[in-house]
């Protein structure tokens, strides 16, 4: 990936020593991650950075066919490495279906029938009303205690040197520091198709692109992996980007 930085759009950089491993949108797709994994470790005993960092932007679940083993694996991972756990639209879709059930037709439409399926929850092709209640209440009774606190704790960004992490991204006409979650986690057009010089360099996901999109002001690393098959690994050193 190359680009041409100017006076606007300066390279950004993160601190001495630091080197980040980002991934977005895993949706349930456990295959891939466990080869991210894998890119990741190589990387680590080749390397030996002095302070790794993985960070993880969002919507582990739904869509793809493994969420509760992805769920697992990072859990697992976050236990014997230093890592940052960024909310996406379809954690936040999740914790609100299971304070209210009426969300269910929206959960089904993105995806989330395969969720429901991995947690061991079977739902009829066509849920009623009140089948939709208690599937609801179902996937809360089998959703781990680890699981509830994993997504009860996940951040909405996460800022290191030049560069700001988040889902989805964030809104061109708002300070960072007063952006709003559901811009985080939802945004789309206004920020996609912004030039701006947001103040940090937004590293993101949320809209699947055919591959990593660089732009002076941002770069989305979500490849669309329940779809293609493609779980992109972007990693950074001081200001050098590179992706796998």
């Amino acid at each position: 990936m190359s680009i041409h930085w100017s006076a606007k759009h300066h390279k950004p950089k993160l601190p001495d020593g630091v080197c980040i491993y980002a991934v977005s949108d895993i949706h349930g797709c456990a295959e891939q991650l466990a080869k991210v994994f894998a890119a990741i470790d190589h990387h680590l005993s080749r390397v030996r950075p002095k302070h790794p960092i993985q960070v993880f932007l969002g919507d582990y679940i739904d869509r793809g066919p493994a969420s509760r083993q992805v769920i697992d694996m990072l859990i697992d991972r976050g236990q014997r490495h230093e890592t940052i756990f960024l909310k996406g639209n379809h954690e936040a879709m999740l914790l609100d279906l299971l304070g209210d059930p009426e969300g269910f037709p929206t959960f089904k439409q993105y995806g989330g029938l395969p969720t429901l399926l991995s947690y061991g929850v079977i739902p009829s092709v066509n849920p009623d009303p009140d089948e939709q209640q208690s599937l609801i209440k179902a996937l809360a009774q089998k959703i781990p205690d680890p699981h509830r606190r994993f997504f009860d704790d996940l951040q909405s960004k996460y800022l290191c040197g030049d560069f700001l992490f988040v889902h989805a991204g964030v809104n061109p006409g708002i300070p960072l520091s007063k952006q709003k979650e559901e811009d985080l986690l939802w945004i789309r057009d206004e920020f996609l198709s912004s030039d701006k010089n947001f103040g940090k360099f937004i590293v993101h996901g949320h809209t699947p692109v055919p591959k990593p999109d660089l732009r002076p002001n941002r770069i989305n690393i979500d490849t669309g992996a329940y779809a293609t098959g493609l779980l992109t690994l972007l990693t950074i050193q001081a200001d050098d980007m590179f992706t796998i």
